[in-house]
């Protein structure tokens, strides 16, 4: 199954160690890499797929990626897909915690990828003008479009936003019932092991750090770093821009508030974790691969063996939830699509997502240098329209382009 699906693994290896820019970026790579490059799924499944994942808790391009797995292949094509995907980034974000020591954090000359954000902005245009055609064909769906952006862009950031858009968009599209009238639909039998699986490593988690917490058991803290990722991995929306507030919180600031009751909690010092927010951003692949830094930051002072084992409890830990959750719900969301309500409300969640693209297209450019008359800021114009225009007038892989502007970046750092 393996050697007849390599060239899509090769694929995702080639995505997974070029898809710089963030969740935002790599919807407009997958468009080119797996749909426009070689149509492993088509741009409506695409967009199903980023729709869907925007509902559940998680990384949600990790999400949307190892639904393209399960779509050519199944679970199993799925899981490889996952690693595949995950590893690069955990790997040099594990590093990290074992370099960070060496490094002169003021020094860390990153602005060789100060071209990525402007790149970033080209690939989303590029994902929401491909979009556009397929999702608003109608006064409906422009009125949702609209609306779905205005209220991303004004309330960017909001963990809640992009779910409830999303949810109020299929609502909308469900109030006329005559175009799509409902047919008789034979019930079909739910598999429910990874959601009890899920479930089980939730509670069963939670229990034993607590026990481990309370009867202060000696080497707790693996424990203790496996429940606070699995639980971060398994509530976050928003994605990588509310993980890793919430990794601030828990790691950092709540220890110094707890240290006289529990002076054994996981804590990393708020500076090394300031420099893995920074880093991780500059990193290829998911922003949650910030965990593998985190597990080794945390038990960097046990050894170093205990600190490789930090790296994977982080890596494994975070990226468990959102693979269980997706492959649970997946089948059930495809089931629900043979009724109508269902069916009538992907008319309204598609245009909401080609609305929230549109959004944080806006968004993402109010950050970047483009009106002053410096010679940056034309580079900036250049890369935007460039990445945009190669995108779509050519067929150059998206690893090419990233190449391109990580020299650029370098050229004139």
């Amino acid at each position: 199954m393996l050697l007849r699906h390599l060239p899509f693994l090769r694929a995702v290896l080639l995505h997974s160690v070029t898809a710089f820019g963030g969740p935002q970026a790599h919807l407009g790579m997958m468009m080119k890499t797996f749909v426009h490059c070689k149509p492993y799924v088509t741009e409506q499944e695409l967009m199903e797929y980023n729709a869907f994942c925007q509902l559940l808790p998680g990384a949600s391009s990790t999400q949307t990626l190892t639904l393209i797995g399960y779509k050519r292949g199944g679970v199993p094509l799925a899981v490889v897909t996952l690693i595949i995907w995950i590893l690069p980034a955990s790997i040099l974000m594990g590093g990290l915690s074992f370099l960070l020591q060496y490094i002169d954090q003021r020094e860390l000359g990153t602005d060789i990828f100060k071209f990525i954000a402007p790149m970033a902005v080209g690939f989303l245009a590029f994902a929401a003008f491909t979009a556009f055609p397929l999702a608003v064909n109608n006064f409906i769906t422009w009125v949702i479009m609209l609306t779905g952006a205005a209220i991303t862009y004004f309330l960017f950031g909001q963990a809640w936003v992009i779910p409830a858009v999303i949810i109020a968009s299929g609502i909308v599209t469900n109030i006329s019932r005559k175009r799509i009238p409902q047919t008789e639909q034979r019930p079909r039998k739910i598999k429910w092991w990874n959601f009890w699986l899920f479930g089980i490593i939730f509670i069963t988690a939670g229990i034993v750090s607590e026990m481990a917490r309370k009867n202060d058991w000696p080497n707790r803290r693996p424990i203790n770093l496996f429940e606070n990722t699995y639980r971060m991995g398994s509530l976050v929306f928003g994605g990588g821009q509310v993980l890793i507030p919430m990794m601030y919180e828990q790691w950092s600031v709540r220890p110094e508030v707890i240290k006289n009751k529990n002076p054994n909690a996981v804590q990393i010092d708020e500076n090394d974790l300031y420099t893995g927010m920074g880093i991780v951003r500059a990193m290829p692949g998911p922003v949650f691969s910030i965990a593998a830094f985190t597990g080794g930051m945390a038990l960097k002072d046990m050894g170093t063996e205990m600190q490789v084992l930090g790296c994977l409890i982080g890596m494994i830990a975070i990226f468990l939830p959102s693979a269980l959750l997706v492959l649970f719900f997946f089948p059930i969301w495809n089931n629900l699509k043979k009724y109508a309500a269902v069916y009538r409300s992907l008319e309204g969640i598609n245009a909401a997502v080609v609305g929230i693209m549109v959004a944080s297209t806006i968004y993402i450019t109010k950050d970047i240098s483009i009106t002053e008359l410096k010679t940056v800021s034309l580079l900036n114009v250049g890369v935007m329209l460039g990445t945009f225009l190669l995108l779509n007038f050519t067929r150059i892989a998206p690893p090419f382009i990233v190449l391109a502007c990580l020299l650029l970046g370098f050229i004139s750092f």
